[in-house]
């Protein structure tokens, strides 16, 4: 996922934003002593990723166990120094929730082996450092359906922040949803290179209001995009919280991820003791990802064909990276009837056929 370049300096996080919640109810417990601390790339009331990720943290707090976090921490040296603030606090599990927080997780994790550290959206591990990240591409897929529908000139743009396969996998599974009803439309990206950026985000959502489209996508972690739709009389669909309030006549749906599934199964292994590393990444099966609700914006014919589709990726018999898929130039990806693996997904580098854009190298 996750994840956004803020110019806050980490004294004026620690200053407002470390707080703590949930001290555990009963002394008795047999149970190892877990005390779980948070690192977060954006404010807890962003309306998107970061919010998302505390709803998580409240989950965890309600099993009694002592929560901190420090909000507004840059992808910088600042996130080690936050890392350490929350050590220096006794907090013996850490969560990480931005994609350039990974190396300096890595580094502390090296210093503190009885620390149990978990990355999310990245790639390397350790002894004592998971990485865990949700399966979003599938509800992405099903959120292309409700585009696909919705739009009327075949134009959908699409708001993106960085052009890391975390990203581009996700604008592929939206463009494969968009075609599997709507053959005939388009998915234009353009790039904030920015994880946070209200300001950013809503002029990159106007540039393509003003090419044309009518329906706007989003991977950022704020409103700006759907307010920008409706403000122009188009329709958007959401990311990471369901924000349907933001912009009321614009709003379709938005893929959702649910932390709390993995963040509460994770301290829960702590508290037995037998936490493990591991590489976390989970779908629709263990309901980590869904689909918003879909609200009265929505063409008539976008329910039914998502819940068809919703229940064969559920059952198996269907996922969205499927074969045949062509590049943006026509050539076979993946050869008709291969399913690409998780770490072809995962590692995902170009784009499919109907993304109008470049990937940046």
């Amino acid at each position: 996922m996750k994840k956004k370049i803020l110019a806050l300096s980490l004294a004026l996080a620690c200053a407002v934003s470390l707080f703590a919640g949930g001290r555990r109810a009963s002394s008795g417990s047999q149970a190892p002593k877990v005390k779980v601390g948070f690192v977060y790339i954006g404010s807890i009331n962003d309306e998107g990723y970061t919010q998302a990720h505390d709803k998580g943290r409240l989950a965890v707090q309600a099993l009694g166990v002592e929560t901190l976090y420090i909000e507004n921490v840059p992808e910088n040296s600042d996130c080690e120094a936050a890392i350490r603030n929350l050590i220096d606090q006794g907090c013996n599990v850490i969560y990480t929730t931005s994609f350039g927080f990974m190396d300096w997780t890595i580094k502390v994790a090296q210093d503190f082996p009885n620390v149990k550290f978990a990355h999310c959206s990245g790639y390397k591990r350790a002894d004592n450092v998971s990485t865990f990240f949700g399966k979003i591409y599938q509800a992405r897929y099903l959120s292309g359906i409700a585009a696909g529908y919705k739009t009327k000139v075949n134009r959908i743009g699409y708001v993106a922040a960085f052009p890391i396969p975390e990203v581009i996998r996700g604008i592929n599974a939206f463009t494969l949803g968009v075609q599997s009803v709507n053959p005939g439309a388009s998915v234009e990206v353009v790039w904030t290179n920015t994880w946070y950026d209200p300001a950013l985000e809503k002029q990159a959502a106007i540039e393509l209001l003003n090419r044309g489209v009518d329906v706007i996508a989003q991977h950022q972690d704020t409103t700006a995009p759907q307010i920008a739709a409706q403000e122009r009389g188009a329709a958007a669909v959401g990311y990471n919280v369901a924000t349907p309030n933001a912009a009321p006549a614009a709003y379709l749906t938005a893929p959702l991820f649910h932390w709390d599934v993995f963040y509460v199964d994770d301290v829960k292994h702590a508290l037995a003791g037998d936490w493990q590393s591991r590489a976390y990444w989970e779908g629709f099966g263990n309901g980590h990802v869904t689909l918003d609700t879909l609200t009265a914006n929505n063409d008539p014919r976008a329910a039914p064909a998502i819940a068809q589709a919703e229940a064969k990726i559920k059952d198996g018999s269907f996922d969205p990276f499927t074969g045949p898929l062509t590049d943006q130039s026509g050539a076979v990806k993946v050869p008709a009837g291969t399913r690409m693996s998780d770490d072809e997904i995962w590692n995902m580098g170009w784009f499919v056929k109907g993304v109008i854009g470049v990937i940046p190298q």
